[in-house]
């Protein structure tokens, strides 16, 4: 017999909503159906990050660190110019409407500067300001955080210098507080992530040149269940998880009998998948032969 050669199933957010409603014993009638199953659909992707390590979802980030500059952005972040001519890193630019603020860190093109989270809301058209250079260029998009919101935590630190990457200790919140003097320079060697909405990245000591680089490991929100066309961004191992569980949050609003079983199925397929999902590597055990008799 022959076989399909296909291995591309997968199913849109429409799809898997009629799926949940069939293990309901229910069908989709109205387009209330539709919308109160995606916000289910999402609020049970926003629970998934609260369940532990999805591995598809983690990105290795790099960010240029700054003489001088401690706090930075747990992600990408950037403010589009018209020119980045003239500036310098380190120095604070300032909007000439907003008055908002933020440092420099790196100049990664011609039209764009990577910075420090703002003390305020740059505004689209303003002129922006460098404190050091005196150099002012107009603001030509709004700032971006999704790409720093969407982080959740992080997984490890290493600080690059000179081809050689050395690890980065992770403080506790007390951990850094405690720290006597924050102002220490030297190679980065201790992080503490501020789990805002808008997360940051503390480090000490305090960078002592613009050469070295930290690249963090970080764990990122899946994307949202949005376009009912739209594809979900999950590997197909956990296609089955995601209808079983889509199926228990729809059932506590409409099919409470059924409850209990769904959330049962839904258990076994999360625990299943995230089985498959988790980090495999090599183990080794010495024996002690401290205490060996002949």
């Amino acid at each position: 017999m022959a076989t399909s050669n296909s291995t591309n199933f997968e199913l849109d957010v429409t799809e898997y909503i009629e799926e949940a409603f069939e293990r309901c014993g229910l069908e989709v009638r109205t387009g209330y159906d539709l919308k109160t199953a995606k916000r289910s659909l999402n609020i049970m992707l926003a629970e998934w990050a609260n369940r532990g390590l999805n591995a598809w979802t983690i990105e290795e980030v790099t960010i240029p660190l700054a003489t001088g500059v401690g706090v930075y952005p747990a992600g990408t972040l950037t403010i589009s110019v018209a020119s980045s001519t003239g500036y310098t890193v380190t120095e604070t630019v300032t909007g000439g409407t907003s008055g908002a603020t933020a440092v420099v860190t790196s100049i990664p093109s011609a039209t764009s500067l990577a910075i420090t989270i703002p003390e305020g809301t740059f505004s689209l058209n303003e002129a922006i300001t460098g404190g050091t250079s005196g150099t002012a260029s107009t603001v030509s998009a709004v700032v971006d955080f999704s790409d720093v919101n969407s982080t959740i935590d992080l997984l490890s630190v290493v600080v690059t210098r000179s081809s050689t990457d050395f690890s980065v200790a992770r403080l506790s919140r007390d951990g850094f507080l405690s720290i006597p003097n924050k102002a220490t320079t030297g190679r980065a060697n201790q992080y503490f992530i501020d789990r805002l909405i808008t997360p940051n990245l503390k480090v000490w000591p305090v960078p002592e040149n613009n050469t070295d680089v930290i690249k963090f490991t970080r764990l990122t929100r899946i994307q949202d269940a949005d376009t009912p066309t739209n594809t979900l961004e999950i590997p197909f191992r956990f296609y089955p998880c995601l209808a079983a569980g889509l199926a228990y949050y729809l059932s506590v609003k409409r099919a409470p009998n059924k409850v209990q079983l769904l959330k049962t199925i839904y258990e076994e397929e999360f625990d299943r998948a995230m089985m498959e999902d988790r980090d495999r590597a090599s183990f080794n055990i010495t024996p002690s032969y401290m205490y060996f008799r002949s």
